[in-house]
């Protein structure tokens, strides 16, 4: 065989090869192998004779058939493919006629095996993927399915008209485990006609075409606020829970009385929920934020507890009557909006004027008050919780872009300056010693700890379980000399409950002394009428 013709055969493809004893894969996973095998296969006395005896055809203008088809005397003297290792049995085909087999079908017909005597073309196999996405979630199994039906069928047992709304109640929490104050609104979403019942059948319909058996209780919790064809929650998706907790909890009924201060909490709660889980700050709350926080295991525990005021998180009646005193105690003419001068007041003129100027730039939150240079209820329920918790992300999110002057997403000293400046100013006018802001930069470098000594970023002050300090170092007088001093009573109580967060000592402290202060006003007030009474007894 001429070597010019050895030398285009050694670059045909190695899966041409018909190499029974080896498997495909191997030979794909280890190329340079077949290579080897390819060059020694060459090199047979049998090969070369084939290779002649098609080349010899192929000038005469033979048409190439299939081997085992072949009328070529010089084709069917040798052995068509000869083989690299020894004879071996080989298991029986699959009886299925040649006619219909897509192999033969397709060798016959394919240009790539009309092109070379190596090709073999393959079925391809075909792999069945099980389903693993469900728009509606993945459907439950079917236990799963009988046990639930069962408890169903349990609690409509004897009630073949239905279930009202006062029933329906422990029905929600009992069977579809989903908190008692969720009833009214589950209720009219199986009732869309009104008719003040439901029936077995109704909610069954409702509770399985949507799902609802597969979901999580996140997922059923924002299934049943949103409204239809939404993709979020808004605030006001929160307020018929709100109305149904404020009516049904034993830990709110003193505020039946007083609808207007009903209105305030809910608000109130709701304010916070949307501070601490609405993290973009659009308003429209989204499932995977509303599954990443605590919202839901806050409403099974007021579901639980009687006392309001052990659910710290977003329920506690104090935290609401210590927002709302101080917002009341800054709006002096009780419009229901704060201006600048208002909130300088703030904390015993706690805040500096450049910080305060900053908030009202809206740089930090834009303001959803629309009135021009004035905060409304929601806008100091960002603020205050920011300023007094200082510890959490939302709180270092909102400082660090006040003082982000430029926008650039560091802190560098020149930025930190600008507002250190005021502060420095301040203590000289109270005759405290002045600290240097070369001390104090160096202070907060070793506070925060920056992967750059340079700038700090908000990946920085997040990091640190100082940055809070940092801030107070910056723009607030009264809180950076309580750190300076380690004022003792605020160590021993963040080592009495260290579960307990800023805010959640803050607002106990301030309720305390509100009450106090109420509870001084009324005794006064009870002293000046018995005075009174005691001089017009004698008339």
């Amino acid at each position: 065989m001429d070597v010019e013709e050895t030398g285009r055969l050694a670059s045909l493809d190695p899966e041409m090869l018909q190499l029974q004893e080896v498997s495909p894969l191997a030979l794909k996973s280890s190329p340079y192998v077949a290579e080897e095998l390819f060059s020694h296969w060459l090199s047979l006395p049998d090969t070369a004779r084939l290779i002649k005896s098609l080349l010899a055809d192929a000038k005469v203008g033979v048409p190439f058939r299939a081997p085992e088809n072949s009328t070529n005397t010089n084709a069917l003297s040798i052995n068509p493919l000869p083989s690299l290792f020894p004879a071996v049995s080989t298991p029986p085909l699959s009886p299925r006629s040649s006619s219909g087999s897509p192999r033969t079908t397709k060798q016959r017909t394919s240009p790539s095996s009309l092109g070379s005597p190596l090709k073999v073309v393959r079925e391809s196999v075909r792999e069945i993927i099980p389903q693993f996405y469900f728009k509606n979630g993945r459907p439950p199994p079917n236990e799963t399915k009988d046990h639930f039906l069962f408890q169903v069928d349990n609690r409509f047992y004897g009630h073949m008209d239905g279930l009202q709304l006062l029933e329906f109640k422990s029905f929600t929490k009992e069977i579809c485990k989903i908190p008692s104050f969720f009833s009214t609104i589950l209720f009219k979403k199986i009732d869309v006609n009104f008719t003040g019942t439901i029936t077995r059948d109704q909610f069954i319909d409702y509770w399985f075409q949507g799902n609802m058996l597969a979901k999580d209780l996140p997922t059923q919790v924002y299934t049943l606020l949103k409204q239809p064809h939404q993709t979020y929650l808004v605030q006001d998706d929160f307020k018929p829970i709100m109305r149904e907790l404020l009516s049904s909890h034993p830990g709110l009924e003193f505020l039946q009385s007083t609808p207007e201060f009903q209105e305030r909490y809910a608000e109130t709660v709701i304010h916070r929920i949307f501070y601490y889980m609405n993290r973009s700050g659009n308003g429209r709350l989204t499932l995977r934020e509303l599954k990443r926080g605590n919202l839901i295991d806050a409403m099974l525990h007021v579901d639980e507890e009687e006392d309001i005021n052990k659910v710290l998180r977003y329920f506690s009646y104090e935290h609401f009557y210590v927002v709302y005193c101080k917002f009341w105690e800054l709006d002096t003419d009780h419009d229901f909006f704060i201006d600048r001068e208002n909130l300088i007041k703030y904390g015993n003129h706690s805040l500096t004027y450049r910080i305060v100027d900053r908030i009202f730039s809206q740089v930090p939150r834009k303001f959803s008050s629309k009135v021009e240079g004035k905060m409304n209820y929601e806008d100091f329920v960002h603020f205050i919780l920011a300023e007094e918790d200082k510890s959490s992300e939302p709180s270092l999110e909102y400082w660090f872009r006040c003082i982000d002057l430029d926008g650039n997403g560091v802190l560098t000293p020149n930025e930190m300056l600008f507002f250190y400046e005021e502060q420095l100013h301040r203590m000289e006018c109270m005759a405290q010693e002045p600290v240097l802001f070369e001390d104090i930069l160096c202070q907060i470098v070793d506070m925060i700890g920056p992967e750059n000594e340079g700038y700090i970023t908000l990946r920085d002050v997040k990091s640190s379980k100082l940055s809070g300090n940092v801030f107070n170092i910056l723009f607030n007088l009264n809180k950076f000399i309580a750190f300076e001093s380690r004022d003792p009573y605020l160590i021993r109580q963040e080592r009495e409950d260290p579960n307990m967060t800023e805010w959640d000592r803050f607002a106990h402290r301030e309720y305390v002394r509100l009450s106090m202060e109420e509870d001084g006003e009324d005794m006064s007030n009870a002293s000046g009428d018995v005075w009174e009474e005691s001089l017009e007894a004698p008339f």
